[in-house]
C-alpha cells in the first residue's frame, strides 16, 4: 500500500477513516464525516491531500508538437502560465486518461495525471503510442510523481484563505497558476482550479514541505471554517458538478464525445491520436451519450447498474449518489441516443433485482453563483 507524505498527519486525526484507493492509503473522510465535509465545501472551505496523483514533466523544443499529437485539446494555443483540462485518447477514440497541462513556458509543459493511471500513461506517452518512437524535435518526459505532494482547497472561502498567505494566489484567473509562489514558508507552484465545482487552488511542494504547507493552510483557515476533507466528499462533489471520474464517465471503452466532453477535442486540429476515429463518430451519429437522472424512486444507483426502457436494456449507470446539496438520489447513465429521450422522460434503473423508475434532467445538479475576487 502506498502513501503520501501526509499519511502520519491523517492517521493521528481523531475518527479519520482510512481506505485503500488504487493501492493507496488515503482518509475516506474525518470526524465529522463525509455529509459535513461536502457541506463544508459548498458553504466555506475543505483542504484536501491529492499526493496520489501523478505528474510529470514534457520539456524540450518538440514538447508542444508531442503533447498536441497525445492529447485532444490544444496545446499549441496555450500561453504561459495556462493550464488546460484535456483527454488522451487511443487510436479508437476512448480514453487513456483525462489530464491537466500546465505551459510553463514554450518548452515546458507540467502534466497531471490520475494516480490509478499514472504508469499506464507514462508507458502510452514514453513506449506505447503510435508515434512513441517516431522521429521528433528533442524532447524529455521526467516523472516526478515520487517527489511531488498536491493539496487542494476549494469553496468560496478559498480565495479569503490563501490571500492570508499568498496574496498574489488570490487574483489569479481560473485555470491559470503561478509556477513559483511561496504560501506561507513552502515554495510552491499554485493553480486556479479544482474538482468540486467551487471556486479553489491545487498547490504542489516537495513532498518534505507538505505538512507544514497542511498545517498552514488549516490555521489560515480556522475563522473561514476550513476542514480537512476526504475521498468521499471528493466524489459527491465532482458527481454533482457533472465533473467526470476516469473509469465511471470515461474509459477506455467510452470516447470523449459519448462523455459530452466534445468542447475539450478539437477536431479542427492538424492531427491526434485517436481524431480519425473520433471525426468518423461524429460524422456517423454519436451512438450513446451521458445522462443526467433523478431517482422518483427511493433507491441508490450505482456505476454499472442496468437502465431500461419499457423493457429494452439501452445502458448503464456510470455514476450515482444520494445528493448532499440537493437531497435527492441521482447520477448519470450512459444511454442510446436513439432510445429518443428528452428531459423529463422515465426511465427504469435494475437496482438489487428490482427495477426503479428516474427522470432525466438537465445537468450539472449544481453550479455555483461566482464570487468577485478577493
Amino acid at each position: 500500500m502506498r502513501r503520501t507524505a501526509l499519511y502520519d498527519t491523517h492517521v493521528a486525526s481523531a475518527g479519520v477513516k482510512m481506505v485503500d484507493f488504487g493501492g493507496w492509503e488515503l482518509p475516506l473522510h474525518y470526524a465529522g464525516g463525509i455529509i459535513a465535509e461536502h457541506h463544508a465545501v459548498r458553504q466555506r472551505a475543505g483542504l484536501f491531500d491529492i499526493s496520489h496523483m501523478g505528474e510529470c514533466m514534457v520539456s524540450g523544443p518538440g514538447a508542444c508538437a508531442y503533447l498536441d499529437y497525445l492529447v485532444t485539446n490544444s496545446v499549441s494555443s496555450m500561453e504561459d502560465g495556462q493550464l488546460i483540462y484535456t483527454l488522451m485518447c487511443y487510436p479508437n477514440g476512448t480514453v487513456v486518461d483525462d489530464l491537466i497541462i500546465y505551459r510553463i513556458d514554450a518548452e515546458q509543459y507540467w502534466v497531471v495525471m490520475n494516480a490509478a493511471n499514472t504508469e499506464k500513461d507514462l508507458k502510452w506517452m514514453t513506449e506505447e503510442n503510435p508515434k512513441a518512437h517516431a522521429d521528433h524535435p528533442p524532447f524529455e518526459i521526467v516523472d516526478f510523481s515520487d517527489h511531488i505532494s498536491q493539496l487542494a482547497l476549494q469553496g468560496p472561502s478559498a480565495a479569503a484563505i490563501i490571500a492570508r498567505l499568498a496574496p498574489e494566489a488570490a487574483s489569479l484567473g481560473f485555470f491559470r497558476f503561478l509556477k513559483d509562489l511561496t504560501v506561507g514558508s513552502v515554495r510552491c507552484m499554485v493553480s486556479r482550479n479544482g474538482y468540486t465545482g467551487e471556486d479553489g487552488f491545487e498547490l504542489y511542494c516537495d513532498n518534505e514541505h507538505a505538512k507544514i504547507l497542511w498545517d498552514a493552510l488549516l490555521e489560515a483557515g480556522k475563522g473561514e471554517g476550513l476542514v480537512p476533507c476526504g475521498l468521499g466528499s471528493r466524489d459527491s462533489l465532482r458527481l454533482e458538478a457533472k465533473l467526470p471520474l476516469y473509469g465511471h464517465e470515461i474509459s477506455d471503452s467510452i470516447t470523449p464525445l459519448e462523455a459530452n466532453l466534445g468542447v475539450f477535442v478539437k477536431l479542427d486540429k492538424e492531427d491526434f491520436c485517436g481524431k480519425e476515429a473520433l471525426h468518423a463518430q461524429h460524422l456517423a451519429g454519436i451512438p450513446r451519450s451521458l445522462r443526467g437522472f433523478e431517482m422518483i424512486d427511493s433507491a441508490v444507483p450505482r456505476n454499472g447498474y442496468r437502465v431500461f426502457l419499457d423493457g429494452r436494456d439501452i445502458g448503464f449507470v456510470t455514476s450515482g449518489t444520494k445528493s448532499p446539496t440537493l437531497g435527492i438520489f441521482c447520477g448519470y447513465a450512459l444511454i442510446e441516443r436513439d432510445s429518443g429521450l428528452s428531459f423529463g422522460d422515465t426511465i427504469s434503473i435494475e437496482i438489487h433485482g428490482k427495477l426503479k423508475e428516474a427522470r432525466l434532467v438537465k445537468t450539472p445538479f449544481y453550479k455555483r453563483t461566482p464570487s468577485s475576487k478577493v
